[in-house]
């Protein structure tokens, strides 16, 4: 049977080890064992535990890459931040976006090497992911053996969250692999010598998660509670708190230079009923799989300490923020999927050990077909949800459609309006169809003036340019979005109104194109 013993060994690490027989056992009955003979299946499974998950996860973030050739808006920005030069990427980042900076100089270097398009500008996060999946497997191998490492990173591939950013043109990714490979490092940590190498790699890797994205900080949180429910040693968690005091102190400078553009992320509402719904689903599996069966080895105990806290802290942390400003989108808080996966991996690894027990009588094969089974019908249940990320009505809006629209409802020396002016992003990354258009709005371009979608005329300079056009072709949100207050954007509606009329309007996935005219005449003369 499976012992935990406390203290001793070097780091003072948890130890996992099978009873003997009292002739078998060592003389020195407290010395180590090596790491394949304390964990459950050993060691040897580490290259399945890592390759399967991570080729599963690459030919699923490989498949339908290019989404039917289209990307969304916060795509386009990082499309068109990282056509930038560093000179005015840094000067971009004075005035907006400081969080995510290094990820922006991350994707100028790879344009600067490979010019590939859509391709380039996914791969990262495709890499990330299949990585993120391997590490996943590897931990959970490391703590409960090689059947929950394979199951565990082929639930984190497959989950759809995981599968939708995977595809992504954003920094997401990157911060579920570094923290997927921090969690990993705290595993050896607990289960094996406390190497201050190894301190080192895990504080480097919260760190650099961190500065692609300051809320890959929560996983300190999490970690935190992981260190202390693990009643390791005074040693151990001495490091732990050294490795995290250096990844917080190396995040300040990030901390500091971002705290004056908290205004940007002012469009972040509550969750809404549905992802409410989802959150609490996710919390309810995830404690259910940490105590189902109930823990009774020493494996056990370490996956629900170390999972379940990663799982759920970050999110709940983020919950509780409203109370001074809503914070919480499902993206920011994606590498909860890394706790999540090693909860339901394991959760399903024990289940089947437990029916191969309860029911030996039949057989190998049976057992297979079972598993296959339950495989082919989790395929097929993903499969709708899987497809529907590989399409442009999965994200909340395509910036290519519009910029198509565009092309075909306007005219050379029409006016174009954005409304509001943060949805100048559509027209960046597709100048050609715009090719002909006077912005109206537009006072300095977003490169000149060091911003994401450029600074705009006062509201009578607006008025003035509007008045002197007869077309105007109008891009906004959907008509359910509140309006912006602002006087640049109450001109626009105003002037509109009173002194245009509507020719016509093209509803599409997150926005709406709109032609106005002076007179009832709409057409281009």
């Amino acid at each position: 049977m499976l012992r935990m013993r406390r203290g001793g060994g070097e780091g003072g690490a948890i130890e996992l080890r099978e009873q003997a027989p009292a002739a078998d056992r060592p003389s020195d009955a407290r010395a180590p064992l090596p790491v394949a003979e304390r964990l459950p299946n050993g060691a040897s499974g580490r290259p399945v535990s890592f390759v399967a998950p991570a080729s599963l996860a690459l030919a699923l973030g490989l498949w339908g890459i290019t989404r039917q050739s289209t990307m969304w808006r916060d795509e386009s920005v990082t499309y068109q931040v990282a056509h930038r030069t560093p000179s005015e990427i840094w000067a971009l980042l004075d005035n907006a976006d400081a969080v995510h900076g290094l990820y922006y100089f991350l994707m100028h270097a790879l344009y600067s090497l490979w010019e590939g398009g859509l391709v380039t500008l996914r791969l990262p996060s495709v890499l990330a992911v299949a990585a993120a999946a391997g590490l996943v497997g590897l931990t959970a191998n490391r703590i409960a053996g090689r059947r929950a490492g394979v199951v565990s990173g082929l639930v984190f591939a497959l989950t759809p969250e995981v599968q939708m950013y995977a595809q992504e043109g954003r920094s997401y990714a990157m911060v579920c692999a570094l923290v997927a490979l921090a969690t990993w490092l705290l595993a050896r940590a607990l289960t094996g010598p406390s190497a201050p190498r190894r301190w080192a790699l895990y504080s480097l890797a919260v760190l650099a998660a961190s500065w692609l994205h300051e809320f890959a900080v929560l996983t300190l949180m999490a970690h935190g509670v992981t260190v202390l429910l693990a009643r390791t040693t005074p040693r151990v968690r001495r490091c732990w708190a050294v490795a995290a005091g250096v990844a917080v102190i190396g995040l300040v400078p990030l901390v500091l230079f971002s705290v004056g553009q908290s205004g940007q992320v002012s469009w972040i509402g509550g969750p809404k009923p549905r992802e409410w719904l989802e959150i609490t689903a996710v919390a309810l599996v995830a404690v259910l799989c940490a105590r189902y069966p109930a823990a009774t080895g020493a494996g056990s105990v370490l996956v629900a300490r170390l999972a379940l806290p990663l799982a759920l802290l970050p999110t709940a942390v983020l919950l509780l923020a409203a109370v001074h400003e809503p914070m919480y989108v499902d993206r920011y808080v994606l590498f909860t999927n890394v706790g999540f996966s090693l909860l339901v991996g394991t959760a399903l690894s024990r289940l089947y050990t437990r029916a191969s027990t309860l029911a030996p009588l039949r057989g190998r094969s049976a057992r297979f077909a079972a598993v296959g089974a339950s495989a082919a019908a989790v395929v097929l249940a993903l499969t709708p949800v899987t497809l529907q990320m590989r399409t442009p009505d999965s994200r909340k809006d395509d910036v290519t459609a519009i910029a198509e629209e565009v092309q075909r409802v306007s005219a050379p020396g029409d006016g174009v309006l954005f409304a509001p002016s943060r949805r100048r992003e559509w027209r960046l990354s597709y100048p050609g169809e715009f090719g002909g258009l006077v912005d109206l709005a537009l006072e300095k371009s977003p490169k000149a003036s060091a911003s994401l979608q450029g600074e705009e005329l006062p509201a009578a300079g607006i008025r003035s340019r509007m008045l002197a056009l007869d077309r105007i072709v109008v891009l906004s949100d959907p008509p359910d979005q509140p309006q912006d207050a602002v006087e640049q954007e109450a001109v626009k509606r105003e002037v509109l109104r009173t002194r245009f009329h509507e020719c016509s309007r093209t509803q599409l996935k997150g926005a709406q194109v709109t032609v106005y005219a002076r007179s009832k005449r709409c057409e281009a003369q």
